[in-house]
């Protein structure tokens, strides 16, 4: 699978669910969103046979996003189909891990090797204030029962908004001593209910770092996780079991090196996070047509780069529609 502009594509990331137990201010309106249909749903056995197709043609990497993925109760049963399809060979999860302290044996056991799990803040009154749902649980903890369940490397995601949790850069980054965790600090991007306001509560990678460095008593650059690096530049503590990542969305674009589509919960393949272009896969696949000439299709109109900051995102999907 070659772009147009002869970029790699090797990574899938399949939005099993658009539904979610948080309704963060970065991700999803308050209110909910209109659900997409049931029957709409892919299957277990179609994101399989997507999955299958896709393999032969150099599909290598998937990452099982949602919304909140672990709320499909099927979420185990399509990791092990998965995970038995040759060619295969790395699954990771995305979860904001309320649910992952009784679900990582399960799901590790099924395939998943490496889990991203969001904290966007380590005090309860502000994680029920971002997330605008009070689910009372402890990243920390969450983080322990990850590294403990055998998943590695275990990733944090904490999207950084200013005025709202830019004052905990430091106390996040301090886990990076103690827990061999990989804290990425990601910039805000601005869509969804953020994109009026959103680009004023950005926070520049340089400016995480700057306050990092200067709460760890510098810092050194690092090649980061073994696996999974992505769009991630990091950084490591003197003596730090884990590093510092930041994700650049804004300051500094990394579309050069993209090498991931997504596959939408309702069976759309979307070539661009900040795009709208995407490419009916379900039609297709009920119908029992081959996938490939429609995947090649989305590949050569792959844009160059993404328009996020001169679209300014107001009719795009938000995140927990497209598996951001």
């Amino acid at each position: 699978m070659i772009d147009q502009f002869g970029r790699s594509i090797e990574y899938l990331r399949i939005s099993v669910t658009d539904r979610c137990n948080f309704r963060c201010v970065y991700c999803m309106p308050e209110r909910g969103l209109d659900w997409i249909p049931r029957d709409d749903i892919l299957s277990a056995s179609e994101i399989h046979e997507v999955v299958s197709q896709l393999a032969p043609l150099g599909l290598r990497r998937i990452r099982i996003t949602g919304g909140e993925p672990t709320l499909r109760r099927d979420v185990c049963d399509i990791v092990s189909r998965i995970a038995r399809v040759d060619g295969v060979t790395d699954i990771a999860l995305s979860t904001n891990g309320v649910r992952l302290e009784a679900m990582g044996t399960e799901l590790r056991a099924a395939g998943i090797t490496r889990v991203n799990i969001s904290v966007d803040s380590l005090r309860p009154d502000r994680i029920a204030a971002i997330a605008r749902r009070d689910l009372k649980f402890e990243p920390v903890r969450v983080l322990r029962a990850a590294i403990d369940a055998g998943f590695a490397p275990v990733k944090v995601n904490t999207v950084v908004v200013r005025g709202v949790n830019d004052d905990e850069i430091a106390s996040l980054a301090r886990l990076t001593l103690d827990l061999p965790v990989h804290v990425r600090f990601i910039e805000l991007m601005p869509v969804g209910d953020m994109s009026d306001s959103g680009l004023e509560r950005v926070v520049p990678s340089d400016e995480v770092l700057a306050a990092v460095d200067d709460a760890l008593g510098g810092i050194l650059p690092d090649i980061g996780p073994a696996l999974g690096n992505g769009p991630a530049r990091y950084y490591r503590a003197p003596g730090g079991l884990g590093t510092i990542g930041v994700i650049t969305p804004i300051s500094h674009t990394y579309c050069a090196s993209c090498n991931r589509v997504r596959l939408t919960a309702d069976g759309r393949l979307r070539t661009c996070l900040f795009g709208d272009h995407e490419v009916d896969l379900r039609t297709p696949l009920r119908a029992g047509a081959p996938l490939a000439p429609f995947v090649a299709r989305a590949l050569e109109e792959k844009p160059r780069e993404h328009a996020l900051l001169q679209l300014r995102t107001g009719g795009l999907r938000a995140l927990s529609q497209t598996g951001g």
